[in-house]
């Protein structure tokens, strides 16, 4: 069979210089501008547009109105080249928006595959966004915020600037998060905190039974215990073999750094 040929609406407009792999399906008033790369299989919708400096890998499914690629906002920005990096199979929402880097930054903005980007959600500059994240409807990350693999974040949620969010979390709509999530855990509130282990995700994630039962074990004993929190963490530290509490361990001594 030869490769599929990609289409382009004849109301949608591609710069020359963009680049369109095989397979890749551009709706109406869709603007691609030159320089932005889409893989095989990619599809816009409608009404959306992709930036110079986008490279988005196969199979990724925009909607209308999202935006990918637009300039920073940071007061810092003076026009110099910047990307957006996007995996595989990613779907983005109606209205999403997914900034590009800065050189405060690596001058990138990463997001990696498998991803869910609701309605109205915002990546903002120099953001890494690992495998398998969900933001939820609204959600609005700062600048330089990472989160990672598998996490989920719910509606209206917003995180400050540099934060990170651990892998298979769960932050419940509504949050505001001005310091590290830890991965596994839920946390909720204003200003959010950490409130359990997220047994859902990690039974859903196929976490052996025995580190999920470790992790509630740890996460009680570091969040809810007598001892003061990086002392739990450091005794911890010594004291699991379990590679999951070993990991949440380290993101709470991190986060103290």
């Amino acid at each position: 069979m030869g490769r599929a040929v990609s289409w382009v609406h004849p109301q949608a407009v591609v710069e020359s210089g963009a680049e369109l792999a095989e397979g890749v399906r551009v709706g109406p008033f869709c603007y691609v501008e030159a320089g932005a790369k889409l893989g095989p299989r990619c599809e816009l919708v409608s009404h959306v547009v992709v930036r110079r400096g986008v490279s988005l890998g196969p199979d990724n499914q925009l909607y209308p109105f999202a935006v990918l690629g637009g300039p920073p906002q940071d007061r810092s920005y003076a026009g110099e080249a910047c990307s957006v990096v996007v995996g595989a199979g990613n779907v983005f929402r109606e209205s999403t928006t997914v900034h590009a880097g800065t050189a405060k930054g690596d001058a990138v903005t990463r997001v990696g595959d498998g991803g869910l980007f609701m309605v109205g959600a915002h990546v903002a500059h120099d953001c890494q966004v690992g495998d398998r994240v969900i933001l939820t409807n609204y959600v609005s990350l700062g600048g330089h915020v990472v989160v990672e693999e598998g996490a989920v974040l719910g509606g209206h949620v917003a995180v400050a600037p540099f934060c990170r969010v651990g892998s298979l979390s769960f932050t419940a709509g509504g949050s505001m998060i001005e310091r590290d999530v830890p991965p596994f855990v839920t946390a909720a509130g204003d200003r959010a905190r950490v409130r359990g282990v997220n047994r859902v995700g990690l039974r859903r994630a196929a976490v052996p039974e025995p580190s999920v039962r470790a992790l509630i074990r740890a996460e009680r004993q570091l969040f809810h215990g007598a001892e003061p929190l990086q002392v739990a963490a450091k005794r911890l530290a010594q004291e699991t073999s379990d590679p999951y509490v070993a990991r949440l361990v380290e993101s709470v001594i991190r986060a103290a750094r």
